[in-house]
């Protein structure tokens, strides 16, 4: 397995692979949202406030994961790690953890203190997410599902508390990704 950062030139594989694993799991018009939303993401990738890493195996994309900046008016590096997917055909098989835990690593190198991701917390559990609390860290917009706002310090301590809630990049900006 190879993992690696992504660039606007792998815009079609990831915006397939997002299409195609959303619609297999939550069925077709999920699909269509997520694989647009990886398709926004993809045509604004920086390398600074839209992060992409891709799982290759036999030069194949079979994993990819999007880390988003989200600002906060304070001196705290703060990423959003969303959306995330695994070929259908490769799930089950850690490829999405370590996909994760390379991204995580590659965050840590840019000083960023904290990943939040909005997802399912017994999967994200397993890559060191908990549980946090919009006191601590507001998500951006209102969340349907609480209970998925989850959050992981890349640093020794303590995931900071923000004073006021932070802006997602704009293909984040709708009602519809909370």
């Amino acid at each position: 397995m190879d993992f690696r950062a992504l660039g606007r030139n792998n815009h079609d594989e990831v915006a397939a692979l997002f299409r195609s694993v959303f619609t297999s799991s939550e069925g077709e018009k999920e699909g269509a949202l997520i694989g647009d939303l990886a398709s926004k993401l993809c045509l604004a990738m920086d390398d600074e406030e839209i992060i992409c890493f891709g799982a290759h195996q036999n030069g194949a994309l079979v994993g990819a994961i999007f880390f988003t900046r989200l600002r906060n008016g304070q001196d705290i590096r703060i990423y959003m790690l969303a959306p995330v997917a695994v070929s259908t055909l490769h799930q089950g098989k850690r490829i999405g953890q370590a996909l994760i835990k390379f991204g995580l690593n590659a965050l840590k190198g840019r000083a960023v203190s904290v990943v939040v991701t909005y997802g399912d917390p017994n999967f994200y559990a397993k890559v060191g997410f908990e549980a946090l609390s919009e006191t601590v860290i507001p998500a951006p917009l209102e969340l349907s599902m609480p209970i998925g706002w989850l959050g992981q310090s890349l640093t020794e301590g303590p995931i900071p508390t923000i004073k006021e809630r932070p802006k997602c990049v704009a293909a984040f900006n709708d009602p519809a990704y909370w």
